[in-house]
This record gives structure tokens, C-alpha cells and sequence, in this order.
């Protein structure tokens, strides 16, 4: 493609994904001198007035959140009739991509993501601003296995402008909430279902529902109980099953904060850590019997995070 620049800063370099909602570039940023994410809207979002409005508020109402879990908004603008929003540019895979290679997750990887899409939303939900459309898809993932939320300004202002385009739903109906299925007012507990969702997949490599089409999918978000994570792979700690199915209760108020979310997620995290500390190589002094002078023995317990892999990958956020 010939070299197009918007806002007389930022050079697309290619096209690197196109999803329902943008199609994405990574770009150069020529003033800070940096690799940057361009997604711009498509072509049916020009005629929506209100959507465009509603989009431009909530990009900027997003770009003043930072933390290291939220893909930063840096920028956004408008040229030529196309609307732009200029991003952090994260060099992995998403959260779905893993799934769909791995299925279900480590233990010790699931809480690790879940906990920091618990801490950036929990950070987005202090700031008044809920995400509407959490789901693997826009969560990526860094070299070091942390993992970023992505698409807070375009999710919101869609959620809140209409939630259909030419006849397609926007966003997910596997991660909805009940009441986003019902077209109810959406809260931050809203969010907190959707992560649920995402954590049940991460457990057990399976959504909790599905169906022949969206609507088969919505109602049983609303109407149906998801079978027991334990059921479908028994190792999964108690602990970490309750609260992905206390965070997928039906009612929103049944649901724990984000920030509760955290903090079960980081005693889970300890009580994983516990368990995998001990070392058949550690040598560890026993207490001196009055019978033997013998040396101290090495200690027999096992290392149960010997099958805990670490995952590296390096592609664009599509989106």
C-alpha cells in the first residue's frame, strides 16, 4: 500500500488485521519515534452520528486510564471521513489465539491472566468506565505471560450507541452478561461475568455455553446454570472454581467486585505457589536423632510444578 500518514504523525506501515468493527495497521509514530497500533473504523460507523460521537467521548474518557494491564489509548482523530484510534502497540498473541493452540490453560497461567484482567478492570471501574465486551479476543498477551485489555473506547461507545450494525450482534454472545443479553443497564458487574466466562475457558478449554445461534447462546446465559469446572477436569483447585462461578451468577449483585476478584485470585495464587515450592533437590537439615550422627537427608516431597510451561508468541492484536 502506498505510504498513508494521518494526522500528519502517524505513518501506516501495513495492515495487520481486520476484525468486525476496525481494521488494524501498525504504524510509526513520527514525533515520539515509536511503533504504534492504528485501528480505523470501518466504512458503516460513518453515518452514525451519534455512534461517532459516542466514540470520540469514550476513546478520550479511555485514554486517560493507565495501567499496566490496559493497552494504552494514545490518540484519536479523524481524517478523510475515517475515524482512528491510535494505540499501544503489544507484540502478542491474544488470549484466544492461546486457547485455540493450548485449550485449557496451567492453573498457575489462568490465575496469573485472570488476576491481571481482574487488576485492569478493577483500575477502568475506579475511573467510571466499563469495558461492555471482555472476552479472550481482546485481551493480549506480553512476552512475559502478562496479559493487557484492549478496546475500551470502541467497545463502550457500541454497547452504548446500539448493539447492532447490518443485522450482526457487536461483541460476543458467548461472554455476554444476562442482563446485556436481556438489554439491561450494563455495570461494572457486568464486566466482572464476562471475566468469569473467560476464566471458566481458561479452566476447562470449553465456553460454558453454546448454541445453534446467538439467541439459543443468549438464553442460556439468562436461564441455564454452567456445568462445574471440576466436572470437566478435576484438578482445578475448589477455591478458584467458586469464584468463577460466584462471578457468573446471575445476579449482579451476587457477583464479587473486581477488586474481590483480586484478592481471591492472589490467595489462590499464594496457595499454588505453597504447594509448587517444594524442590526433591532442596536439601533441608532434620532435627539430629540421639541414636545417629548420620548427615541430613534430602526430603522426598515432590515438585508438582515440574509440567508448568512457560508461552512466548509475537503477533498483532486483530481486531
Amino acid at each position: 500500500m502506498a505510504q498513508r500518514i494521518l494526522g500528519e504523525r502517524y505513518a501506516l506501515e501495513e495492515k495487520v488485521g481486520s476484525g468486525g468493527m476496525a481494521e488494524v495497521y501498525l504504524a510509526h509514530d513520527k514525533l515520539l519515534d515509536r511503533r504504534v497500533a492504528v485501528k480505523i473504523l470501518h466504512e458503516a460507523y460513518r453515518s452514525d452520528a451519534e455512534f461517532i460521537e459516542r466514540f470520540h467521548r469514550e476513546a478520550k474518557a479511555a485514554a486517560r486510564l493507565s495501567h499496566p494491564s490496559i493497552v494504552s489509548i494514545y490518540d484519536v482523530g479523524v481524517e478523510d471521513e475515517d475515524h482512528y484510534i491510535v494505540m499501544e502497540y503489544v507484540p502478542g498473541d491474544s488470549l484466544k489465539d492461546k486457547l485455540r493452540e493450548e485449550g485449557a490453560l496451567e492453573i498457575s497461567d489462568a490465575v496469573k491472566i485472570a488476576k491481571d484482567i481482574a487488576s485492569g478492570l478493577n483500575h477502568a471501574h475506579t475511573n467510571n468506565l466499563v469495558h461492555c465486551d471482555v472476552k479472550p479476543h481482546n485481551i493480549l498477551l506480553t512476552s512475559d505471560g502478562h496479559a493487557k485489555i484492549a478496546d475500551f473506547g470502541i467497545a463502550r461507545a457500541v454497547t452504548e450507541s446500539t448493539m447492532t450494525y447490518s443485522g450482526s450482534v457487536i461483541g460476543s454472545v458467548h461472554y455476554f452478561s444476562p442482563e446485556q443479553a436481556q438489554g439491561k443497564s450494563i455495570t461494572p458487574k457486568s464486566d466482572v461475568y464476562s471475566l468469569g466466562v473467560v476464566m471458566y475457558e481458561m479452566l476447562t478449554g470449553k465456553l460454558p455455553f453454546t448454541g445453534d445461534n446467538a439467541v439459543a447462546v443468549a438464553m442460556k446465559h439468562i436461564e441455564e446454570e454452567p456445568t462445574p469446572p471440576s466436572a470437566l477436569r478435576s484438578q482445578i483447585p475448589p477455591m478458584f472454581e467458586a469464584i468463577t462461578l460466584r462471578a457468573m451468577s446471575k445476579a449482579p449483585e451476587n457477583r464479587p467486585s473486581a477488586f474481590d476478584l483480586i484478592q481471591a485470585l492472589s490467595t489462590i495464587e499464594t496457595n499454588l505457589s505453597a504447594t509448587n515450592s517444594a524442590d526433591p533437590d532442596a536439601t533441608q537439615l532434620l532435627p539430629r536423632s540421639d541414636t545417629s550422627n548420620s548427615p541430613p537427608r534430602r526430603s522426598s516431597m515432590t515438585d508438582s510444578s515440574a509440567d508448568e510451561k512457560p508461552f512466548y508468541k509475537s503477533k498483532i492484536f486483530m481486531a
